[in-house]
């Protein structure tokens, strides 16, 4: 037992920083671990199912965490996204997935389970990479999310429906199924019953009275006894998390209850990984390498076509589509927990889930390349035939040009409207450009990387410059135009930390402002003065700190390419301002 547990955790402290640190996120390193160490690989771990038995509580603890942040009102402000565009995704891969498996002499079950599970993405590397490429925020970032948000919420009617899908469950539900689905109820209605007037008054006494450890072992005692009564039920367990965590969404535990539950979720969901990569029959792969790839080719062309679709049936641009598109082709991990338990209910033979199994993975481990074809090819060579070049501009003269429409471009703009002074404001997401005008909002839609943009909007008759984008290279290429081409023009500009300051002086752009500074500043202004020290005291710290900040930022801009003497340069400038502090003290 030790040696297995001992060759999980190096696979795991191998494999998992090593994927991450090639951009393939932490389940393909877990998933790459299993193979390396399991039955079709190095043969380290031959008992597969034992490892998957217990690795499937973790599956448990991630619906129940699932079920923890699913609040009602979180829910009803996506609605729309979520029970709308998800919703019509899930449907419609479903459908043409599931008509092509029947259309292959498949049963109608084995066809539904098939069809479903394989529409469903993954959530952990969809949400962890357009996390990692901050466009969480953007159109298809938003949609992607809603999207996902129903596709953890399908699977749960799907995984308290398998039984009665399965053979087995034909012959338990015959004569006497009728009683079972009013059991079934009956201790559904119980929990709900019990939610609020026994587990809230247990983690009442128990946070109360008991340690934070002991809180620990009571949610741990709430999940299990919620998977026992589904069981009992003829249910799955994890449809009792499931509902055992969204009734507590609203308490007031909801938050310590996450954080306890999620290293036990983490570690369990990693070993449910390697099971599952252990699992994975890479044999396969040498027996019937066309079988894979048609299955894989054409789960992520059918997905692809779909989505695009929904989104663009819901007003969605054909930029933020295709990136819709190409961050939910692939399969997920939640189709492993249903071709696995459908196979154990007999829904369909172990061979057929281990090939779909295998399918799901190899798209999973395609779904980078699928995004770095999106960024290196498609995007520069489809964004820049769209029609709607950039949008055409009504000529003014003695103006302000903003480019880029975020977090500082509006608050800028909003003061130069109360002041009533005329502006342009550009920016390069059609999204937020329609969803700016639908408010009554002017924005203008075009990249101001471009020049013939800043010549439409007449930027050389403009009084000044605002370059507010958010993305620091599009800056810097924007800054670069406006020097060479507009050199009268004075310029402003949004810095978002020290390299990017530097890059803008290099440019000769001395009027910047990094984006937390003075927020931070006025932090520490406020921390002092709350810790006891005088006022006066705390005006001359900052003053002292803001002025040698300022100087240093300046200093290092002529060694900011050199990594050794940018270090040396910041012991050196720490040093002094710790001196200069010692100093201002004993002047006193």
């Amino acid at each position: 037992m030790l040696a297995q547990l001992a060759i999980f955790l190096a696979a795991a402290v191998i494999a998992v920083p090593l994927s991450r640190k090639l951009g393939l996120g932490a389940v393909l390193g877990y998933l790459g671990a299993g193979m390396l160490i399991g039955p079709f690989g190095f043969r380290l771990i031959d008992d597969v199912d034992a490892i998957l038995h217990i690795s499937e509580f973790g599956v448990i603890l991630l619906l129940f965490i699932i079920g923890l942040e699913l609040q009602p009102s979180r829910l009803w402000v996506l609605r729309r996204q979520v029970f709308g565009l998800g919703a019509a995704q899930v449907a419609a891969t479903g459908l043409v997935l599931g008509l092509i498996a029947l259309a292959f002499g498949w049963t109608w079950q084995a066809a539904l389970v098939a069809g479903l599970g394989l529409a469903m993405s993954s959530t952990a590397f969809v949400l962890q990479t357009l996390a990692e490429k901050k466009q969480l925020t953007a159109r298809h970032g938003r949609e992607s999310f809603a999207i996902l948000l129903f596709q953890d919420l399908a699977v749960i009617p799907l995984l308290a429906a398998l039984p009665f899908l399965g053979a087995a469950a034909k012959q338990a539900h015959g004569s006497g199924g009728w009683m079972d689905a009013a059991r079934a109820l009956a201790i559904v209605a119980a929990l709900v019953f019990s939610s609020r007037f026994l587990i809230r008054p247990l983690f009442r006494v128990v946070a109360t009275f008991g340690g934070r450890e002991i809180f620990t072992a009571a949610a741990l005692f709430i999940v299990v006894g919620v998977t026992l009564l589904m069981e009992v039920a003829g249910l799955t367990a994890s449809l009792g998390a499931f509902l055992a965590g969204m009734l507590l969404a609203d308490s007031e535990y909801r938050h310590e209850l996450e954080a306890n539950i999620e290293p036990f979720k983490g570690l369990l969901m990693g070993l449910f990984f390697i099971a599952v990569g252990m699992s994975a029959n890479l044999g396969l792969l040498a027996k019937a390498p066309l079988t894979v790839a048609a299955i894989v080719l054409g789960m992520i062309a059918i997905k692809f076509i779909v989505l695009v679709a929904v989104s663009r049936a819901a007003g969605t641009g054909a930029a933020p589509a295709r990136k819709l598109g190409i961050a939910l082709a692939q399969g997920g991990e939640f189709a492993f927990v249903l071709f696995g338990t459908a196979s154990g209910f007999g829904i369909f033979a172990d061979s057929t889930a281990q090939l779909l199994v295998v399918a799901v993975t190899v798209s999973m481990l395609l779904a980078p390349l699928l995004f770095l074809v999106e960024e290196k090819v498609l995007a520069p060579w489809l964004d820049r035939k769209e029609s709607r070049a950039f949008d055409t501009i009504e000529h003014q003269d003695g103006h302000v040009v903003v480019a880029g429409y975020g977090r500082v471009g509006q608050i800028i703009t909003r003061v130069l409207a109360q002041k009533k002074l005329s502006f342009i404001a550009l920016e390069k997401d059609a999204g937020q450009v329609d969803s700016v005008r639908k408010f009554g909002g002017k924005l203008y839609f075009g990249d101001a990387t471009r020049l013939e943009l800043l010549h439409s909007a007449n930027l050389a008759g403009a009084r000044l410059f605002v370059l507010a984008i958010d993305n620091s290279e599009d800056s810097v290429k924007c800054a670069e135009l406006v020097r060479r081409h507009f050199p009268h023009v004075p310029v402003i500009a949004r810095a978002r930390n020290r390299i990017h300051a530097h890059r803008l002086l290099d440019l000769g752009i001395t009027r910047f402002y990094r984006e937390t500074w003075h927020t931070s500043v006025e932090m520490a202004h406020q921390a002092l003065l709350l810790l006891g020290f005088a006022p006066s005291d705390v005006a001359m710290t900052i003053a002292r700190f803001r002025d040698h900040d300022l100087e240093l930022l300046r200093r290092q801009h002529a060694v900011y390419q050199d990594e050794a003497k940018l270090i040396q340069t910041s012991k050196e400038a720490s040093e002094e301002l710790q001196t200069l502090f010692e100093s201002d003290q004993e002047g006193k």
